[in-house]
């Protein structure tokens, strides 16, 4: 993979003053860790939703700030609620000859033949795990290949991962990152129309009796 640089601006701006500088396009943030006094800077929106889209929180970037290089991880990213834009940037600065700790994301390849064949569900309840090693080690994405999925009662666990060499999972072996659901049964699908339309005339019947309670309370108070 090609060097992942971030070319970052020194910051003056705190607090909602820093409103001003996103209008341009702009994110402020923060650079610390491995050491170092922390940095607010600045950043490009658009390079650094491109970078952590390729890359998460388990790839190391070369930040160049001031005149200098400082290799980063992205440790942490808020958005507006509203216009899904990055608002701040958390960046850890990491020593390339320690080992640190990360999260990678799991993403799910091939074709399950529980889900072409017998017509399941594929479903994923693991979406990233958690890894110790140098940040030269770390990658991007584990690849999970869920072709292994022939029938329901298969699943895929943490310790089925294939990892590369240099990184070690600190995720509890035994989590499932993921299965297959059989195809509902007709009379399950008919429970789940008729479950709606039940709970209604449940929570109907309910207050019609504490209406009653209440109204009888009342005519004891006034007798």
């Amino acid at each position: 993979m090609a060097e992942l640089t971030l070319q970052t601006e020194k910051r003056d701006l705190q607090g909602r003053a820093t409103n001003a500088l996103r209008e341009e396009g702009k994110v402020p943030g923060i650079m610390y860790g491995d050491g170092t006094d922390p940095i607010s800077m600045t950043m490009d929106r658009n390079t650094i939703q491109k970078l952590y889209n390729q890359v998460g929180e388990s790839s190391v970037i070369t930040v160049t700030h001031d005149g200098q290089e400082h290799p980063v991880l992205i440790q942490e990213i808020q958005y507006d609620p509203l216009t899904d834009f990055i608002t701040h940037v958390d960046l850890r600065r990491v020593d390339l000859t320690k080992k640190v700790d990360a999260a990678i994301r799991l993403t799910l390849v091939g074709e399950a033949p529980a889900v072409k064949e017998l017509g399941g569900t594929l479903l994923q309840t693991l979406d990233e795990v958690e890894v110790s090693a140098l940040p030269a080690a770390l990658v991007a994405v584990i690849e999970v290949d869920v072709s292994t999925l022939k029938t329901f009662d298969d699943a895929i666990h943490v310790s089925d991962l294939i990892v590369p060499e240099g990184i070690e999972i600190m995720t509890t072996e035994t989590r499932t990152i993921a299965g297959v659901q059989a195809p509902r049964t007709s009379e399950e699908m008919e429970a789940l129309d008729e479950a709606p339309v039940d709970g209604v005339a449940e929570a109907a019947e309910a207050e019609g009796e504490e209406s009653e309670v209440k109204e009888g309370e009342d005519a004891e108070e006034k007798a």
